[in-house]
């Protein structure tokens, strides 16, 4: 497929699920816009590196996914310099593990506007130009954790199924207007923010680094692998083509078989 002529806004993309997204789409020729926190000169290497090796334009923006002006500043900012945003995708997110009596009220704020109020965000600015272009592209990287729960991550949980429903009234409403929205929900994927965790998880269950590995991530997976970001970047390739055009309001389980147990 062929995604010349497109243009994407990819959050939270400067490593991982998202970073394996945007090099995917400007593989099928989509120019990208990138956001994320990292080092400036480490993002401007990824940026440049996008450019060079796949022919496109790749630009960044910093605003913080907790900042509606910001977001809302992001799309502006695309679709000026690409005159359009066809494609949204909504990856940015973090994490934190406690029980939850402990848990930090402040963490929990960050947590429901960086993993769920963000999107409602983007989509907000996004909507307007794909309507009157006729066409779109949303998705939502949402979790497993959109369908089922793990203990001490409350708030996590509770954003990505606010995720998964969020995405099937956007599909509904923009059904008429070849627009789809979609969910890609993966299991576990070897990603910074799924690193970052262990310690806390470690902390919260009494267990050693490789207990947690073992007896509870992969735990949950039947195929005892994790999922890797090319593999979540092909489906939303995929959700980008025509083969997917009356695929919408879907949550798709990239999970190892997870939730099907």
């Amino acid at each position: 497929m062929s995604l010349t002529s497109k243009a994407a806004v990819v959050t939270g993309s400067t490593s991982g699920i998202g970073l394996a997204i945007a090099k995917a789409l400007a593989r099928e020729g989509a120019d990208v816009m990138l956001n994320g926190f990292g080092e400036a000169d480490a993002i401007e290497a990824t940026r440049a590196g996008i450019e060079a090796e796949f022919g496109v334009r790749a630009l960044y923006s910093g605003a913080d996914m907790t900042k509606p002006a910001e977001i809302a500043g992001m799309i502006a900012e695309a679709e000026g310099a690409f005159g359009r945003v066809d494609i949204l995708v909504n990856n940015a997110g973090i994490q934190f593990v406690s029980p939850v009596e402990e848990f930090p009220p402040e963490r929990w704020d960050a947590i429901i506007a960086i993993n769920l109020s963000s999107a409602f965000h983007t989509v907000r600015a996004a909507v307007p130009g794909m309507k009157a272009r006729g066409f779109g592209r949303i998705i939502n990287v949402a979790s497993a954790h959109s369908l089922v729960a793990s203990p001490f991550k409350s708030a996590y949980v509770a954003a990505k199924h606010g995720i998964a429903g969020f995405t099937k009234s956007v599909a509904l409403e923009l059904a008429t207007h070849g627009i789809t929205a979609n969910c890609i929900s993966p299991g576990y994927v070897w990603t910074p923010l799924v690193e970052s965790q262990i310690p806390d998880t470690m902390k919260a269950r009494g267990l050693t680094k490789e207990q947690v590995i073992e007896d509870v991530l992969l735990k949950a997976q039947p195929t005892k692998e994790f999922v890797t970001v090319d593999q979540v970047a092909a489906i939303a390739v995929f959700l980008c083509s025509s083969a997917a055009t009356q695929m919408t309001g879907a949550n798709l389980s990239v999970d190892g078989g997870w939730t099907a147990q």
